[in-house]
């Protein structure tokens, strides 16, 4: 640890995640992502261990939800990135995608949210965007995420470069990330690792001891 400007700077990843300054983010654990995942279980068993272990430590845990927007206030991009993404060529033609109340929309059960945890409700790839995390994080004396949730190469990796564009500490657990496809993910580590820190629950869990 160093102070250079009358700033703090962490050097270790034992000063980087200390709990008094580190809030934990767990990224659309909904159940129809989590079922789709390559290593679903892995996954899940690291994550329940973080959460658990994060609570202990008196470690904010927020959970992202995708919630959709009434189709009349999405962006023609959304509506077309959705299309290809389905590979339809008719929005008539798209399948319901998490609407609320429904199983799919739900946080997986072995990881729901308990006590003070918080869920924010969310439309884009991105934590930061039509939310008030950022004011939440700075209120509570934040300077370190976690990162974990689905899908690494999506909102994962969105988020963690949207935290480090604003001087947060983006920490991106490896074994606590996930998405559809092992290839996607293994690829955005890589690339999450030039622009954030990339660890494991193991080193995390590590520097908690």
């Amino acid at each position: 640890m160093k102070k250079i400007l009358n700033k703090t700077i962490y050097e270790s990843i034992k000063e980087i995640v200390s709990p008094e300054h580190t809030a934990l983010v767990v990224w659309d654990v909904q159940n129809a992502l989590v079922n789709s995942i390559f290593n679903k279980q892995e996954f899940l068993t690291s994550l329940k261990t973080i959460v658990r272990k994060a609570r202990e430590k008196g470690v904010p845990v927020l959970y992202s939800k995708i919630t959709p927007l009434p189709p009349q206030y999405n962006s023609s991009w959304a509506i077309y990135s959705t299309m290809r993404r389905y590979g339809v060529d008719d929005p008539a033609k798209l399948p319901p995608f998490m609407k609320p109340g429904t199983p799919d929309a739900e946080i997986a059960s072995d990881v729901a949210p308990a006590g003070d945890d918080l869920v924010i409700p969310k439309h884009t790839a991105s934590f930061f965007i039509g939310t008030h995390v950022e004011y939440l994080l700075r209120n509570k004396g934040i300077e370190t995420i976690l990162f974990t949730g689905i899908a690494t190469e999506f909102g994962v990796a969105s988020s963690a470069r949207d935290a480090s564009n604003r001087g947060f500490y983006p920490v991106v657990l490896s074994d606590a990330v996930s998405s559809r496809s092992k290839d996607m993910h293994e690829h955005a580590l890589k690339i999450l690792e030039q622009m954030a820190i990339v660890a494991s629950s193991v080193d995390l869990l590590k520097a908690w001891e």
